[in-house]
């Protein structure tokens, strides 16, 4: 028989029930509740949150370590961009929202860690009427960074073509917490014994990973970014492109998937991985078989940049 409990029940289940992943956790912020809080089993979001059960929401993720926080501006003013293409009120101040951010990486008291941001369209039922939901949702998370051996970039990593197509065009351009395709893309890859999936547009040609944009080096050494009609634009690859300018000739152009096996690299570029190297693609080795120059490099470059531009948590 299952029993009908109160809020004492609820409330004891709940900080006694374990969580996987707890460890992982050091902090959270809840907009409706106004404050931050360091037990994750309290971490919990209304199942009727339009976020939730519609995937009705935006999100960005960042990184912070030693004491500050990389690329913030950029990453605010895109999650501002995303809510704004899907008519969502983030119901907070930027710069309020910056400040919270750094506060809740201080609380964490992690020497890294990540932070999730989430806007959703809040509370209220669960039908598709936006007019359901009363007031827009936040809810912030400081999570642990875990770091990836060494091997993982001296030794590069394996890649595939996904069955899943690349998402449209307009959808693309939103980071929303819709994440049913890029989930299916990194369960394939896996399936098929690789590392990263690589999705392609209806024309055949390079869109992006599951969670990370892809670049070539070609056979005349240019760093080639695709259109990325279908992709979107990430931070990291925005500042590589900026940083490759520097030693090496860019430019933006479609990419059939003809051109991945007799290119000098393939670069995976993203937040969590900064710049690795695709050794095999679809079984067959690129390049040399081994990370390429441009991608070491990229990487060294990305890691001084963080050292250098990131932004102080505490601010003067």
């Amino acid at each position: 028989m299952i029993p009908i409990g109160d809020e004492t029940v609820f409330w004891d289940k709940i900080q006694s029930l374990s969580r996987p992943g707890e460890e992982n956790f050091f902090a959270f912020y809840d907009h409706r509740l106004g404050a931050i809080f360091t037990n994750p089993r309290l971490m919990l979001i209304p199942l009727d949150d339009h976020l939730v059960h519609r995937g009705d929401g935006v999100f960005e993720a960042l990184r912070f370590e030693n004491g500050a926080i990389y690329q913030l501006d950029e990453h605010l003013h895109r999650l501002q961009r995303s809510a704004h293409a899907i008519g969502l009120h983030i119901p907070v101040q930027l710069q309020f929202l910056d400040r919270l951010i750094r506060k809740l990486c201080l609380v964490s008291k992690a020497d890294q860690g990540n932070v999730l941001v989430f806007v959703g369209r809040g509370p209220g039922g669960f039908g598709l009427d936006v007019r359901e939901c009363p007031s827009p949702s936040l809810y912030l998370v400081a999570k642990a960074f875990i770091p990836r051996a060494e091997s993982f970039w001296t030794q590069g990593v394996k890649a595939v073509r996904t069955s899943i197509p690349a998402k449209q065009g307009w959808m693309s351009q939103i980071k929303s917490v819709n994440y049913l395709p890029n989930v299916l893309m990194k369960k394939d890859a896996l399936d098929q014994g690789a590392d990263f999936p690589l999705c392609f547009d209806e024309d055949g040609f390079l869109a992006e990973g599951s969670t990370e944009n892809a670049v070539v080096v070609d056979e005349q050494g240019v760093f080639v970014v695709p259109e990325l009609k279908n992709a979107l634009v990430g931070t990291t690859l925005t500042r590589a492109m900026n940083l490759a300018q520097e030693f090496m000739s860019v430019t933006t152009r479609p990419v059939p998937e003809s051109e991945l096996y007799g290119c000098r690299e393939i670069i995976l570029l993203g937040t969590s991985i900064d710049a690795v190297s695709v050794v095999n693609y679809n079984g067959q080795c690129i390049g040399d078989g081994q990370p390429g120059p441009v991608s070491r490099r990229l990487r060294a470059l990305l890691m001084e940049d963080r050292k250098q531009h990131a932004q102080p948590l505490v601010q003067a």
